[in-house]
């Protein structure tokens, strides 16, 4: 038990530092507002402008493109203080503007409407503006929020245990979602290293809640039960409970496919398959499927005629084995063919297991083309960890 032990804390200790470095660029990078010294030139130049071409033209209606895009552009780029500086800039240049053409015959009237508009439209600008941050600072700390969450539901890849290196692209169907149904997990165990990947039934948010439970039931159960079979009733028994409370509250009951697999140091690797896509194994150059058994999906063990059984697979050392799901598979181009996943993996044997998961990404986007639907993707690669041998 003592080696367990450790063997858990090495691994909870890379863990931590691949999600660090994984974490380190986030989705939710703000637009920077302009240099001082950058927005200073652009006004006065801006400006000089307009009252070049308003000479030219002998026409008061230049003012208008003054009052317009200066103060208010402002406000939807710029920070507060910088608003108030153009807003202040462009209540000066304008008064002294109306002095000038008072001067040259214009009412009294015109010129003090023209003033009192331009102080109006200041000051909303500057108002604008400090909603404006405001709105994005609360919308910020939400996002924030919702990063940690994911940090602790999807751990961010790569990830590594004492067994396995595990690489791959997560992307919800919904671009500005943090999590769809799509879901993946690693956990190492006193048996090896537990690998889920899964596809709750439905999309984007509405199938979170099934995601959340399949998660949270194996990261408990693939420390608690010895066999995948033992592994997979409990995370059946998970997505039981959520369609439980989900017919009490009035939500649609779901199901998982999912694909289990047990990794340790020998070269075979065990395999529960509930209804997932194969997996592929890429070794030597060499492409193979290997022919699992499948059963129902997670949510619809009442529903089986058979038990669930558990297959074995090669998996030797510097074999690259490719998990996805039918986001992936299911790809189809204007013509309605299906992505040709066998064939565009074999085209790109060569790449690393890093570098793979992206490339078949953005091609499976190309074929589609663009503007075609998407459903929630993930492509995981899992290499033995570096120093693992047989």
């Amino acid at each position: 038990m003592p080696d367990i032990r450790r063997r858990r804390s090495s691994s909870r200790n890379r863990n931590r530092s691949t999600s660090r470095n994984a974490g380190r660029s986030s989705p939710f990078e703000t637009f920077a507002p302009p240099r001082d010294t950058t927005l200073a030139l652009a006004v006065v130049s801006a400006t000089a402008l307009v009252i070049l071409l308003g000479l030219l033209s002998a026409s008061a209606v230049w003012l208008l493109g003054l009052l317009v895009f200066m103060p208010g552009t402002a406000s939807a780029l710029c920070t507060v203080r910088q608003t108030r500086f153009v807003a202040a800039w462009t209540v000066l240049v304008v008064t002294a503007t109306v002095l000038v053409r008072h001067a040259e015959g214009q009412t009294w009237l015109d010129s003090v409407l023209m003033v009192l508009f331009t102080l109006a439209l200041a000051a909303a600008s500057v108002y604008a503006c400090g909603r404006r941050i405001q709105r994005e600072t609360e919308m910020l700390r939400l996002r924030s929020t919702a990063a940690a969450m994911q940090r602790h539901i999807l751990h961010p890849l790569p990830l590594l245990t004492d067994d396995v290196l595990v690489n791959g692209v997560y992307e919800p169907v919904q671009e500005d979602r943090l999590i769809g149904g799509d879901i993946y997990d690693v956990v190492e165990s006193p048996w090896g290293t537990r690998v889920l990947i899964g596809d709750v039934q439905g999309k984007g948010l509405a199938a979170v809640g099934a995601a959340f439970a399949v998660i949270g039931a194996l990261r408990e159960a693939a420390y608690r039960e010895p066999t995948l079979t033992a592994l997979a009733d409990a995370l059946d028994s998970a997505v039981a409970r959520h369609n439980s409370y989900a017919e009490q509250t009035g939500d649609d009951e779901r199901f998982v496919t999912a694909l289990l697999l047990n990794i340790d140091a020998h070269d075979q690797v065990q395999a529960a398959n509930c209804g997932h896509v194969l997996p592929q194994v890429l070794h030597d150059g060499a492409l193979t499927t290997p022919p699992l058994g499948s059963g129902v999906p997670l949510g619809l063990a009442e529903l089986a005629t058979e038990p669930l059984t558990v297959d074995w697979f090669p998996f030797p050392p510097g074999a690259t084995l490719l998990l996805t799901t039918d986001g992936l598979t299911e790809t189809r181009s204007p013509d309605g063919a299906f992505y040709p996943l066998a064939e565009r993996l074999a085209e790109r044997a060569a790449l690393s297991p890093t570098d793979l998961p992206r490339s078949l990404h953005d091609d499976a986007r190309h074929f589609a083309g663009p503007g075609s639907p998407h459903d929630d993707v993930a492509i995981l690669t899992v290499r033995r960890s570096p120093g693992r041998g047989v």
